[in-house]
């Protein structure tokens, strides 16, 4: 008898409340997510992402930057913690903190993050107070891989959503972090299943390079 397919393994980074770790350790559970998450791991202890996953019966581990002598120190210790778990996926999913080239070098192409813009505009923080002094007519999420770049990865898929008159960056964050959820699973679906892989700096999917992200519609992603 042969076995069957092995379950990929996530380990997640996160240093705030959560909500896309939820989302993913629920889809997991129900099956919407071919996926089981090994791990959780951040830079805030007392994060409620790790009690989440604790609540979840999940690993966490929250390590504190000061307690390391410089970035590469915390990035090591912090990598060396996810590799103990061996995950075959890293999702940074609020994950505040840059991440050095040395410790992604390993992990290139396997490390994915949500971003609450449609990359390459507004990088960093504040992007919807960004995009509204910018007068953009759409804004949104992405997800991309992971490079030293900070938000500059190849971008995978987006999910749109447009830019209401009356606006602040309360109303126009709350319309981006609901389309950040099903953004995230379905990316992290087709990932898990071989679909998208990154070859050099060109995101293949279905063995084909794509040529513009893909784009999230009716919680389904369409090239």
């Amino acid at each position: 008898m042969t076995a069957g397919p092995k379950t990929p393994r996530l380990a997640v980074l996160a240093s705030g409340r959560g909500s896309n770790l939820q989302a993913i350790i629920d889809a997991t559970a129900d099956g919407r997510l071919d996926a089981r998450v090994a791990g959780v791991f951040g830079d805030r202890p007392r994060a409620l992402a790790l009690e989440r996953a604790r609540d979840a019966g999940i690993e966490a581990r929250g390590l504190r930057p000061r307690d390391f002598a410089c970035r590469d120190d915390f990035d090591a210790a912090l990598f060396a913690a996810v590799a103990a778990v061996e995950p075959d996926f890293i999702v940074c999913a609020g994950y505040m903190r840059l991440l050095g080239a040395a410790a992604l070098e390993p992990w290139l192409g396997r490390i994915v993050n949500i971003h609450p813009s449609l990359l390459p505009d507004f990088k960093g923080l504040d992007t919807q107070a960004r995009a509204l002094e910018a007068g953009v007519g759409e804004h949104g999420a992405s997800l991309h891989f992971v490079t030293a770049d900070l938000d500059g990865g190849p971008v995978i898929a987006q999910a749109r959503v447009p830019v209401l008159p009356g606006d602040d960056p309360d109303a126009l964050a709350g319309r981006v972090l609901a389309t950040e959820h099903p953004l995230m699973l379905a990316t992290l679906q087709l990932l898990c299943a071989g679909r998208i892989r990154l070859r050099d700096s060109t995101v293949e999917f279905d063995g084909q390079p794509l040529q513009a992200p893909l784009q999230l519609a009716s919680n389904h992603l369409r090239a």
